[in-house]
């Protein structure tokens, strides 16, 4: 716990049997009360790993994509007493030992979402980075920022804490189950006025770490102007989309 508040690690997982004991080994247990895994219809052997480990693990009979996966990640731990949720990759590409600094935040009550930003500090080329997926990075986050009037140093981490206010709040059940359910989240959450903040965040890239290829990347980014695009015009008053309704579908219905 920190300040009174529970902290719950939650890893969306997709065949991390080589990388989950790493990464598990790494969290800060003294802080974090509970860790719980989805397994998305892995082939190998991660739910196996896991509960070997004790983690509290749920596997998906078919595969559900990302942010269907994260759905029940995030439901899950609001169902176990969360009060402040960290997501974490089982793959170690971003380093577990920040999860107490990211909740910290949180729990401090100065902001409801933290990001781990592989761009603050300047690193991201030296942990692997491949370079069009920096270029792209850079365009993209330019892009959001100018039209969704935030400053951030990236979007497109996968290394995220929330307060559970957010994930009560955000209508999460409408998102997407694919890749860019990561960037409406963060474009629901500024819409609806939640403070976010960003922690520098290492990352490493390497065989083992999972990674979307070339194709789902163009079609992710797509996705993220998509997004943006949405984001003003429902700013602007000049459209309506169901991700942004005060009313939509949350994770509880």
């Amino acid at each position: 716990m920190l300040l009174g508040k529970k902290i719950v690690v939650v890893m969306p997982a997709y065949n991390a049997e080589r990388t989950l004991r790493q990464t598990y080994g790494e969290v800060p247990r003294e802080y974090v009360d509970e860790v719980i895994l989805v397994d998305d219809a892995s082939s190998d052997r991660t739910a196996v790993v896991a509960r070997e480990l004790g983690i509290h693990t749920i596997i998906h009979g078919q595969n559900r994509g990302y942010g269907g996966n994260q759905k029940t990640c995030y439901r899950t731990a609001l169902e176990h007493g969360a009060d402040i949720v960290v997501m974490v990759h089982p793959d170690y590409q971003y380093s577990p030992r920040l999860i107490t600094a990211m909740a910290s935040m949180v729990a401090s009550g100065h902001y409801d979402v933290v990001l781990g930003s592989r761009i603050l500090g300047g690193r991201s080329r030296e942990g692997g980075m491949p370079l069009y997926k920096y270029v792209a990075n850079r365009f993209l986050t330019l892009f959001q920022n100018l039209l969704m009037g935030a400053k951030l140093s990236e979007y497109h981490t996968g290394y995220r804490a929330f307060s559970r206010k957010v994930l009560e709040t955000l209508p999460l059940g409408e998102d997407s189950d694919d890749f860019v359910f990561d960037n409406q989240m963060l474009a629901q959450a500024h819409f609806f006025g939640f403070p976010l903040g960003e922690i520098s965040c290492p990352t490493k890239y390497f065989t083992e770490a999972s990674s979307i290829n070339f194709r789902r990347s163009v079609r992710y980014g797509f996705g993220v102007l998509a997004v943006s695009f949405m984001h003003f015009l429902q700013k602007s008053g000049l459209g309506r989309f169901r991700i942004f309704f005060s009313s939509g579908k949350r994770l509880s219905e």
